[in-house]
């Protein structure tokens, strides 16, 4: 069975659209308001060398799928399967393959009893809280920036299903920025 990570960049108050571009009110949060401190993003490195595979929700991926592929730093994410979820995407794009199309939550649930590596969903803040509320996420790997954006998409739903969380590690910078990785506890 694969591990499935959700991995994001997250303000302090939870917020988790637009941290790089976007039609948010203080897009590009992540770089614009925070000094650049290489070492706190080391972990998506990790990532890029770790994961078998990456999957996003729709909105995610055609904000993406222009932009990565040309992206020298994204090599390996730009090299890996992709899998995006979504009801009404027709088609992916040609120039980011290889990537599959997922029509349903149980699709990615019999995707996660295949064998190989760990699974990446970036962004996509709404397939995160579908994916945790039917129990498929294993593990976050959260940056926390020391913003509070006061409005915008949330990692979890007001509403959101209870999880217990295991804290597996954690760092902060001086940046203010906070690494903190958690363990879904089953």
């Amino acid at each position: 069975m694969r591990t499935l990570i959700v991995t994001e960049f997250m303000s302090l108050d939870g917020v988790v659209e637009s941290p790089g571009d976007g039609d948010h009110p203080h897009a590009g949060w992540t770089f614009a308001d925070v000094d650049f401190v290489p070492e706190a993003y080391e972990l998506k490195g990790w990532e890029q060398t770790e994961a078998s595979a990456m999957m996003m929700g729709r909105v995610s991926y055609q904000a993406f799928a222009p932009v990565w592929p040309s992206m020298a730093e994204f090599a390996e994410y730009n090299a890996m399967p992709k899998y995006v979820v979504s009801t009404t995407l027709a088609e992916t794009d040609p120039g980011w393959t290889p990537t599959t199309i997922l029509r349903s939550i149980d699709e990615v649930a019999a995707l996660k009893q295949t064998e190989g590596g760990s699974i990446l969903v970036h962004g996509s803040a709404t397939l995160a809280q579908s994916l945790l509320a039917a129990g498929l996420v294993d593990r976050y790997h959260l940056l926390v920036f020391p913003l509070l954006l006061g409005s915008g998409k949330r990692l979890f739903a007001e509403a959101g299903d209870f999880a217990k969380l295991e804290l597996c590690e954690q760092e902060s910078y001086d940046n203010g920025i906070i690494k903190a990785i958690y363990d879904v506890v089953r």
